[in-house]
């Protein structure tokens, strides 16, 4: 029981085929279609409020191009640059965009809305910008329940319901929890039921 328990963990690392569309359609479409060399686009700036999958895309298309030996640099949080290295990117811009390199970039907000320096704000807003929007409760339910779905798993809605009022609401590791009540469920032979949530999550708690 303790070691089920423990396998309560992130999910698999991200990818641009795990991730959860939402209203995120076009942005992954661009995505996809840059790193298969389909697109001209090298430079791709996504924000949005914490939450909406960023990093995520990132870390995924990082992941793909190492996998794919593609010359892809990424740039998580530019908010969060100080004085030096938002020198330091702007400078990066404009060497990718002699050399032929490519850059995805993130940010909080809208290249002009970040208190970023002039000249950087202008190179962010060069390529594709995105909007991304973080998942309604009712995408994050039809996730929630695909997955199940997908697992063979019986998921009634008050578990669902459950989890997302009372646990972390970001996917990997509502999936996460769903995974290890799954297989508590096959162990004991028991279905799933809101009980049976409470006291995985209760025991996990204690280890």
């Amino acid at each position: 029981m303790k070691q089920l328990l423990l396998d309560i963990q992130p999910l698999a690392p991200p990818s641009l085929t795990n991730f959860i569309l939402g209203q995120n359609a076009e942005a992954l479409h661009s995505l996809n279609m840059a790193l298969s060399g389909d697109s001209d686009a090298r430079f791709i700036y996504l924000w949005g409020s914490a939450g909406s999958g960023k990093s995520h895309l990132l870390q995924a298309c990082k992941n793909l191009a190492h996998a794919q030996d593609l010359a892809l640099s990424v740039v998580d949080d530019v908010h969060t640059l100080d004085e030096d290295a938002q020198i330091e990117l702007f400078n990066y811009f404009n060497q990718l965009r002699s050399s032929g390199g490519f850059l995805i970039t993130s940010g909080n907000a809208a290249p002009t809305q970040m208190g970023l320096r002039d000249d950087l704000a202008t190179r962010l807003a060069w390529g594709l910008v995105y909007q991304l929007h973080p998942l309604s409760d009712e995408e994050k339910a039809q996730a929630l329940k695909t997955h199940a779905q997908e697992r063979g798993m019986k998921l009634p809605n008050e578990v669902v319901d459950y989890c997302l009022r009372y646990l972390r609401r970001d996917l990997p590791t509502l999936m996460a929890v769903l995974d290890a009540l799954d297989k508590w469920s096959l162990t004991e032979k028991k279905p799933v039921t809101v009980p049976m949530l409470k006291k995985l999550l209760q025991l996990n708690l204690e280890i």
